[in-house]
């Protein structure tokens, strides 16, 4: 009872108590091959402000491919927990990862604790089992860890439902707009807005929303397009060519991504990139960054919010891909797909009612994997909407904020 009582009275009031209403960036490089994990402290930040969740503090709404977690050292109890993706384990999952040893950086906000925390960081495999993990301890009092007090970029509010404490706060960001583009870039802003309110359940959560644009400003129009030789001065360093891939575009560069909206208030994030070259990329927790001027932008832009933001997978597949991704008997995380191994936690309850179906092929594999509709926004640019499926993750995912 003690536990609950700690737990309750931590979601419900003491932000102003507990944590101070200030935010602790942790910063970790992941670094390894396909076969080996290394985890390693980078640098540990704080700033006023908690834009986060202040509710079901201890725990995730969905498993992630990783998770973070804070403890308090005296006690025990959890105080924060969070899960995740990252482009690491996107990247263990290529060739090149059998060849070279590489490292990735990863950006974590958590709420300042204000007595000593534990902090603990873990990756999974394609089993669900933990393959790498650091703890390391979090001292309020500690000399080195950085007080930042930014000043805010320029930014305007799009949609503003409440206050950052009480909404789910989601930063769309230039990449690749000069200073003479920025009306440009507030206009694309708005359209990926009313894309994504345009699908369900977001439309009908709109009120929890709060939605900023970010002007980041670059030196360079455009993004890299390594395969074309062309690399340009933008914001935040996104390209495409991503492990290879023509349209794979990405930003390794999370450090100055973060560096760069720190004094806005966010919790999400979409990047728009000023091209109209097809492409674009989107990883749980951790952002959304897609072509702000190709014909399919605004399908796409939801789509790859639906993996930011609500950890939905791909519904497609190719069968090309270096490795498989889901096994048979595993059933995985993300809950628009199920390889039936536990089809009981997925919507076999939708099936029975006849607001479902079960069709094969999903998860980038033709064969074993299972998606819940013949299409759906996460299957490709066609349809409408997400499906039913699709529909009441996101949905349980707003609400777990809430």
């Amino acid at each position: 009872m003690r536990h609950l009582l700690f737990v309750i009275f931590f979601a419900a009031v003491s932000f102003g108590l507990y944590a101070q209403d200030q935010t602790l960036r942790v910063d970790y490089m992941f670094s390894g091959t396909d076969k080996s994990v290394e985890i390693s402290l980078d640098e540990l930040y704080r700033y006023d402000g908690w834009a986060g969740r202040r509710t079901n503090l201890t725990e995730v709404p969905v498993r992630g491919n990783g998770q973070i977690c804070m403890t308090d050292v005296q006690t025990g109890d959890t105080l924060y927990r969070m899960s995740f993706s990252t482009l690491f384990q996107e990247w263990q999952t290529t060739e090149e990862a059998t060849k070279v040893r590489k490292s990735f950086e990863n950006v974590f906000l958590l709420p300042m604790p204000t007595t000593k925390a534990k902090v603990n960081v873990h990756l999974y495999d394609f089993f669900g089992n933990i393959v790498a993990s650091l703890n390391h301890i979090v001292d309020p009092s500690d000399i080195l860890i950085r007080h930042l007090n930014p000043q805010a970029p320029e930014h305007r509010y799009l949609l503003k439902s409440g206050t950052p404490q009480d909404k789910i706060d989601v930063a769309i960001v230039a990449e690749g707009y000069t200073a003479e583009e920025m009306d440009m870039f507030y206009a694309d802003a708005q359209t990926a807005m009313e894309a994504i309110l345009r699908h369900e359940p977001f439309g009908q959560y709109k009120d929890r929303f709060n939605f900023v644009a970010v002007g980041l400003e670059s030196q360079d129009s455009g993004v890299s397009v390594p395969g074309e030789g062309e690399w340009k001065d933008t914001a935040l360093k996104a390209h495409f060519n991503t492990f290879y891939m023509d349209r794979y575009l990405t930003t390794l560069r999370l450090k100055n991504m973060h560096d760069k909206l720190c004094g806005v208030p966010y919790e999400h994030i979409v990047i728009l990139a000023n091209t109209d070259t097809y492409g674009g990329g989107g990883i749980y927790n951790s952002y959304t960054l897609t072509t702000a001027h190709h014909p399919a932008f605004k399908p796409v832009v939801v789509h790859e919010f639906g993996h930011s933001f609500a950890g939905l997978a791909d519904e497609y597949y190719y069968d090309d891909q270096y490795v498989e991704y889901y096994y048979p008997g595993t059933e995985p995380w993300e809950q628009n797909i199920t390889t039936l191994a536990d089809f009981e936690s997925k919507w076999k309850d939708m099936l029975d009612a006849g607001e479902a179906e079960l069709h094969e092929g999903a998860g980038y594999q033709s064969k074993g994997v299972y998606r819940p509709a013949k299409d759906c926004r996460m299957h490709t640019n066609r349809p409408d909407s997400f499906c039913p499926v699709c529909q009441r993750a996101i949905a349980r995912i707003i609400e777990f904020y809430q």
